[in-house]
This record gives C-alpha cells, sequence and structure tokens, in this order.
C-alpha cells in the first residue's frame, strides 16, 4: 500500500469521525457550547491545509481556496463572537454540513488528481460550491428563523425570472440549471415554514415563485424549442401548473382523505423537471408531447409522496449529506464538460425514479376522487 492510500485512508477516517461526533454527543447528551465552537474549528484545520498544500502545487486555485480560507475564519471567530453578543446560536446549519463533507471529498479527490493527471479536474468548481455554501451558513446564522421559508420562495421566484432571461438569451442549459437551483430552494422552504414558522405572505409567495419558475419558465422553454403549435403547448402547460397549484390550496388541503405529505397528482417541480430534462435529448415535437404527458400527470388524482417532507425526513442524514455532495460533484461535472445530453438524462432519470418510487397507493378502504 502506497503513501497516496493510506492518506486517503486516514483522511476518510477523520471525515467519519466528524460525522459520527454529533451523533455521540446528541445520544449522550453531552453537548455544550465548547463542543459547538470545537467542532467545526477542527473540521476546518483538517480540510483547509491540504486544500492550501494543493493550491500551491496548483492543482486548485489559489484565490479560490483564500476566498474560502477568509469565509471559513470569519465564520468560525467574527461571526460566532457576535453571534454571541447578540445571544444568538451559532449552531452549524445544513448549509455548513454539507460544505465540510464536500471539502473533505475535495480533499480526496485532489489527491487522486495529483497522482492521475489524465482525471478530469473539477477541484475549482467543488471548491466555488463550498465558498457559496460556506457563506450561506453565516448569512442564515443572521436570518431571524421566521423569515427562512419566505427568504427561500424569493430566491426560488428569482430563479425563475432568471430563467426565462436565460432562455431568451438562448442560453438553454444556464436556464434549466437555474430552475434546478429554485427547486432547491422550494424543496426546503416549506419544512423551513414547518420548523421555525413564518410569515402571512409566506404561502402566497411560495405559490407565485412556483407558478413561475415551474410554470412560465419551462413554458418559455417548450415555446423556444421551436415545435409545432409549441405556442399552443407552453401555454397548456402554464394552464396546467396553474390548476395543480390551484387545486392544491382550494381542494386539497381540505381533504380528510388525503394524508400529511401526499400530493394528490405530480407535484409541479416534478412535472417542469420532465420537461426540463426532455428539452435538453429530445426533438421539438416529441417535447411538445412529453409535455402534455406532464400536464396529465399534474391534473390527475393519481397521489405522490411529498420528496421533501417525507421521503428526505425518512433518510438517515449521513446518507442525505453523501446524496448532497453526490449532486455538487454531478453538477460540476457537468458545468465542466459541458455535456447538455448527459445533464437531460440525468434530469430524466431523476423524475423517472421519483415517479416510481413517490407514487402512493390508495387504500381499498378511502374513496376515490369524485366518489361520496
Amino acid at each position: 500500500m502506497n503513501m497516496q492510500s493510506i492518506a486517503i485512508i486516514i483522511f476518510s477516517l477523520s471525515a467519519v469521525l466528524d460525522g459520527v461526533d454529533g451523533l455521540v454527543a446528541r445520544q449522550c447528551n453531552l453537548i455544550s457550547k465548547w463542543g459547538e465552537w470545537l467542532d467545526p474549528l477542527c473540521d476546518k484545520l483538517t480540510y483547509l491545509p491540504p486544500l492550501l498544500g494543493f493550491a500551491h502545487v496548483g492543482i486548485l486555485s489559489s484565490r479560490l481556496v483564500w476566498m474560502l480560507i477568509t469565509v471559513e475564519l470569519a465564520g468560525q471567530f467574527l461571526v460566532r463572537h457576535i453571534l454571541k453578543l447578540i445571544n444568538s446560536s451559532g449552531a452549524a446549519n445544513n448549509f455548513g454540513k454539507i460544505k465540510a463533507i464536500i471539502c473533505f471529498a475535495l480533499v480526496v479527490f485532489c489527491t487522486l488528481l495529483d497522482k492521475n493527471p489524465d482525471v478530469l479536474n473539477l477541484a475549482d468548481e467543488i471548491l466555488i460550491a463550498c465558498i457559496i455554501l460556506a457563506t450561506a451558513s453565516i448569512v442564515f446564522k443572521f436570518v431571524p428563523h421566521r423569515l427562512y421559508a419566505d427568504i427561500l420562495s424569493t430566491l426560488n421566484f428569482c430563479c425563475g425570472i432568471t430563467s426565462l432571461y436565460l432562455t431568451y438569451r438562448h442560453h438553454l442549459a444556464w436556464a434549466i440549471m437555474v430552475i434546478i437551483v429554485g427547486q432547491l430552494f422550494d424543496l426546503f422552504d416549506g419544512r423551513m415554514a414547518e420548523k421555525h414558522g413564518g410569515t402571512r405572505f409566506g404561502p402566497y409567495l411560495d405559490d407565485i415563485a412556483d407558478f413561475v419558475s415551474f410554470g412560465l419558465a419551462p413554458a418559455y422553454i417548450i415555446y423556444k424549442s421551436g415545435g409545432v403549435l409549441s405556442w399552443l403547448f407552453g401555454c397548456i402547460f402554464i394552464g396546467g401548473v396553474a390548476f395543480r397549484l390551484i387545486r392544491f390550496v382550494t381542494i386539497d388541503k381540505k381533504k380528510d382523505d388525503l394524508p400529511e405529505g401526499i400530493f394528490n397528482g405530480l407535484p409541479s417541480p416534478a412535472g417542469a423537471m420532465i420537461v426540463l430534462g426532455a428539452s435538453l435529448v429530445a426533438p421539438a415535437n416529441l417535447l411538445s408531447a412529453i409535455a402534455m404527458i406532464s400536464v396529465g400527470l399534474m391534473v390527475s388524482h393519481v397521489r405522490f409522496t411529498h420528496f421533501g417532507r417525507v421521503m428526505l425526513k425518512q433518510m438517515p442524514k449521513p446518507v442525505f449529506f453523501m446524496l448532497s455532495a453526490m449532486i455538487t460533484v454531478c453538477i460540476a461535472f457537468i458545468l465542466k464538460t459541458k455535456n447538455v445530453e448527459m445533464f437531460g438524462y440525468l434530469l430524466s432519470g431523476a423524475v423517472l425514479l421519483y415517479i416510481i418510487t413517490g407514487r402512493k397507493k390508495q387504500d381499498a378502504s378511502q374513496p376515490r376522487p369524485g366518489e361520496n
């Protein structure tokens, strides 16, 4: 076994211990203020020096590494001191946890890259994601908890508007990427509202953001595809999403036979993803047909499990964080290779997997829609 393999094993063990220490502290009731401060500091002292070393040998951008170090040190010392003065919690949030996992993975990747120069170098792209997550982790520590959901919904709305502009400029892949980012914001805004509460404008803001990001933006992509009657199919898609959202607010939420966390019809984000994936790999006329299938699933009474509130909750946290890291690496790979077709197949495969695994069978004892 060479020194590189030994280094990777030791570093991987360190990453595993980082994931276990918090679990042990919670299970054994050993949580302390000192531990909350020491845990992230040890994480940073584990992955920042190797990243700095890789920057020194040219594998990583020195500027990006120093940006990450600056943000990390500010979060560890300056921000925590400010939070202490205003009597606010400085505990790690999901942004910080996902960032730490990606940084650990980045060190291993750079180690392999050092000995295998033929491997595609995605290091800088992954490092940019780490900087964004580290910054988000700091920013959200200063935001009142009840505003979390509204901020995420607003970001989702901004993603939809940005996607419309990018589609107009014929940057289709980037437009789709932005919508996917909006879906991530939408995935967590409801959970944040449940956990921390929200404002009275939150539900309206969420619906408007969903309509723009998952209705208008995909419909515009259908229109720009240039197929026969693409404008008509785009309008039908908008109508389908609008119907789906209105039915959810006015009818589905009041149903006694619809359990919490179950959707009546395919959720609009999944319906949008069907169109987004197909737009990258399917001819224009086929895209219109696929869009109509998506509309049919959204307005149907087929029941689907809520991905964020049910499926993610049932997913063990280590699996969730590892999945988040894998998604980040996949996005970095797509950005680096600019393989648009791979992006399309990845989206199509993801939504197909959700349709298969997320479908909820209705109990025979429950009345079907339209029955008294």
